[in-house]
């Protein structure tokens, strides 16, 4: 199980401060391949950091754009986008802890600033109970470059019902959906490895190890 390290700020930030300096510390995630496990293009390649304080998780993603991007002409970055997924997007899971990855947080962030939060639990027979009411909270940034688009998202700590301790490890995965038809492709650090695309497998999750290093 491939492990990551959260590094620690003691200084909040504006979730649209790319430029910030605890964005040089953080590790840089590769999201890419294909949920499939298949190599993906570079024109299609996205990476992800992470980084945590005492009052919030932020996540920033940079993703190689080479194609026209599938978004919303009238987007509504005011509340949620339900089926943001089915446009291009940016994803992070997050399972609070180790022992009940089955149940977590998923977190989107489009290139238009758009968003979506959901509490999700997998069913012992199989298939998943969303909630939509759910209300992280959640900060949302996005910029889009030449043949580049960068995304983050801010979560304070209430919304997953604790707070990390330094040293303790989460259970997660990180995901980008992008292009349209049959050439669309579903992106993730930790490939899924299901018949038909599918994000939703919590057995796949990699660890988020949150340090004060």
């Amino acid at each position: 199980m491939n492990r990551v390290k959260v590094s620690y700020t003691e200084k909040d930030f504006a979730v649209d401060d790319f430029q910030n300096e605890v964005w040089k510390k953080a590790e840089e995630i590769k999201i890419n391949k294909y949920w499939s496990g298949v190599s993906a293009k570079n024109a299609r390649n996205a990476k992800a950091q992470l980084v945590w304080s005492e009052n919030a998780f932020y996540i920033q993603f940079e993703g190689n754009q080479k194609e026209p991007l599938i978004v919303s002409n009238k987007p509504n970055i005011i509340e949620k986008s339900q089926k943001l997924w089915e446009r291009d997007v940016f994803e992070i899971f997050v399972a609070p802890g180790t022992d009940k990855a089955e149940s977590y947080f998923e977190f989107e962030v489009a290139p238009t600033s758009e968003w979506l939060d959901v509490k999700l639990e997998i069913l012992p027979g199989g298939g998943r109970k969303p909630n939509f009411n759910y209300n992280s909270g959640m900060k949302v940034g996005a910029k889009i470059l030449d043949n580049k688009v960068l995304a983050a998202v801010k979560i304070q700590w209430q919304a997953f019902g604790k707070k990390p301790q330094n040293g303790e490890v989460w259970r997660g995965n990180l995901f980008r959906c992008i292009g349209s038809g049959a050439a669309r492709g579903y992106l993730a650090w930790q490939p899924t490895l299901t018949e038909t695309p599918n994000f939703h497998v919590p057995e796949a999750f990699g660890e988020f190890e949150f340090t004060k290093d």
